[in-house]
């Protein structure tokens, strides 16, 4: 089956027409909504893709001949832009059904949701079908972004939870066979310098951490996942092993971390080198305002 990378399709800023004088009524902006999404299809790996000869009624083409010129030039445009021509227009034939009864092979092609908004782009500014078109690719691609960067926060959250849900496991597991719990802060503080090649200082003093924030509330999520990995793999060791002594642990959660930093190193991944993250507080934050605005208003973006 076709595969298009969904990766590459991004947003551009949306070009309006100049001096068409165009107004779409209400309920032709509906009825174009709906007949947009009707014709909307998905590959078996879950893409989203219009076909060529939909999309040019759709858009108040009635040859296929002007069509295609469109599309040339919307071809033209998504390799300016510089993205792979074949990963956003991919050619298809497929079987028509004739006047007397037989059929015959026509030629058509699969777009994504990006390539739809350049040929929206190249088409006939005066058809009031052009017009909506422009808009709506750019808004349902501004969408998609933005549930995007959504779920990658959440993600982060996530992980973020998830480590602090270790720790306190570590720290428990530290008071039980150690017989007192003021060895965590320690015991952690070792496993960054082994993750980090840096002590905690000085990667809150690199990402400006302030003195009394953990270095996990502005680390990104690859990290936050890196500690919680070998945090996991301690406790195990810890418990499996009966280690009894803030040396023998210790030595444990620095053998683990550096593990985790060896495979990170061997992925081009640097951890000391990444940029700090967002505040994860700032963040939950601003989802749960998002959320009760969205309660009030749910067809908001935000």
């Amino acid at each position: 089956m076709y595969t298009f990378l969904l990766a590459s399709i991004c947003w551009q800023p949306m070009l309006t027409p100049q001096g068409t004088g165009l107004m779409i009524k209400h309920e032709t902006v509906l009825q174009l909504t709906d007949d947009f999404e009707a014709h909307a299809q998905e590959t078996e790996s879950g893409v989203e893709f219009w076909l060529a000869r939909d999309l040019q009624h759709l858009l108040g083409y009635m040859e296929w001949r002007n069509f295609v010129a469109v599309l040339s030039k919307a071809k033209t445009a998504c390799e300016v832009s510089g993205h792979g021509i074949s990963d956003h227009f991919v050619d298809v034939t497929k079987m028509v059904e004739l006047g007397s009864g037989s059929q015959r092979e026509i030629d058509d092609c699969m777009l994504t949701r990006y390539a739809c908004y350049l040929v929206a782009q190249n088409g006939d500014p005066k058809k009031p079908e052009i017009a909506f078109a422009q808009s709506y690719f750019a808004l349902q691609t501004r969408k998609a972004e933005f549930i995007e960067k959504r779920l990658l926060e959440s993600e982060r959250i996530d992980a973020r939870h998830k480590l602090t849900s270790t720790e306190k496991e570590l720290s428990s597991v530290i008071y039980q066979q150690t017989g007192g719990n003021q060895n965590f802060g320690l015991i952690r503080s070792k496993g960054d310098h082994a993750l980090f090649g840096k002590s905690t200082q000085s990667m809150k003093a690199q990402w400006k951490v302030p003195a009394n924030r953990p270095l996990a509330d502005f680390a990104p999520t690859i990290i936050l996942k890196a500690k919680d990995f070998a945090t996991e793999i301690t406790i195990h060791n810890a418990r499996e092993e009966s280690m009894t002594s803030e040396r023998s642990i210790s030595a444990e959660h620095v053998t683990n971390n550096r593990a985790v930093r060896n495979t990170l190193l061997q992925r081009g991944i640097r951890p000391e080198a990444l940029p700090a993250a967002e505040d994860v507080k700032k963040v939950e934050r601003r989802l749960a305002s998002d959320a009760k605005k969205s309660h009030k208003n749910p067809d908001s973006l935000t």
